[in-house]
């Protein structure tokens, strides 16, 4: 049976206002909520990725380092005199409780969906209910990774019907080659300013294909970017082992390295 976690809790709350006090680390004495956002973010990320290298101990750590920041926060709250970590974990346990009618309530549903669905309505009711910004759009943090702030929001907008028909990808694919053929033009017109507009508006159809599709576009460029990282080190071993770096060879040569790479990847798989 696994131990409760209630005293450990206490501890690490004693030991996070320990660092913070008078005799503490001068460190995390300086830190403020506000510096604490890069280390959020970073963490955040790093328990990504141990959880997609499948590194179980790796998780854990990394999950404690995420963990330390919500209780560094609200340790630099409670000296303020804003609230706690009691607090914290109250308003958790009542928005579970709230979002979650059934299972906690008389709701039925049938599918993750509707989960999903009732979820949103519940947000929005309880934006109403407060006088704060309703729309479908609003929650949606703005730090979030492009490619996934983009998904976030064509979900957002397709529980509300703003969508193609299910299963018909032509006009997604229509609006990729329209989109492309404004990037064209951009270029044409030598214009940066509309060019980062037109490239962004390609990613985000992209990132609607991709939604439709049922891939997640965060992951997917992820992969990519590793399967890229594994090719091009290949290509520096390949070159290394005749004696010459990247920047020795012609673009030919650099083509015939990176073919060679990939022939090589896909044939281990």
């Amino acid at each position: 049976m696994e131990p409760t976690i209630g005293g450990r809790a206490d501890q690490l709350v004693a030991l996070m206002e320990k660092l913070r006090s008078p005799e503490g680390c001068p460190w995390d004495k300086a830190q403020t909520i506000d510096s604490l956002k890069r280390y959020i973010i970073e963490e955040a990320f790093e328990l990504v990725e141990a959880i997609d290298s499948g590194d179980l101990e790796g998780i854990k750590e990394e999950a404690g380092d995420l963990l330390l920041q919500v209780v560094f926060i609200s340790q630099i709250a409670r000296e303020e005199g804003r609230f706690h970590l009691g607090d914290v974990i109250d308003s958790l346990l009542a928005k579970l409780v709230e979002r979650h009618p059934h299972v906690f309530g008389g709701t039925e549903v049938s599918s993750a969906e509707e989960v999903s669905r009732n979820w949103e309505a519940i947000k929005s009711l309880k934006r109403r209910r407060e006088d704060k910004d309703h729309s479908a759009m609003a929650g949606i943090p703005s730090a979030l990774p492009g490619l996934l702030r983009a998904l976030r929001i064509q979900e957002r907008a397709a529980k509300v019907g703003f969508d193609w028909p299910a299963g018909d990808q032509e006009p997604v694919f229509s609006k990729i080659q329209e989109e492309l053929g404004e990037v064209r033009e951009a270029v044409v017109l030598g214009d940066p300013k509309m060019l980062a507009g037109e490239i962004g508006d390609l990613l985000f159809a992209v990132v609607n294909l991709s939604r439709r599709l049922g891939v997640d576009p965060e992951e997917a460029i992820r992969g990519t970017c590793d399967k890229f990282i594994r090719r091009f080190r290949a290509m520096e071993g390949r070159a290394a082992s005749e004696g010459k770096g990247l920047g020795d060879l012609s673009l030919d040569e650099l083509d015939a390295l990176w073919d060679s790479a990939k022939a090589s990847e896909e044939i281990g798989n």
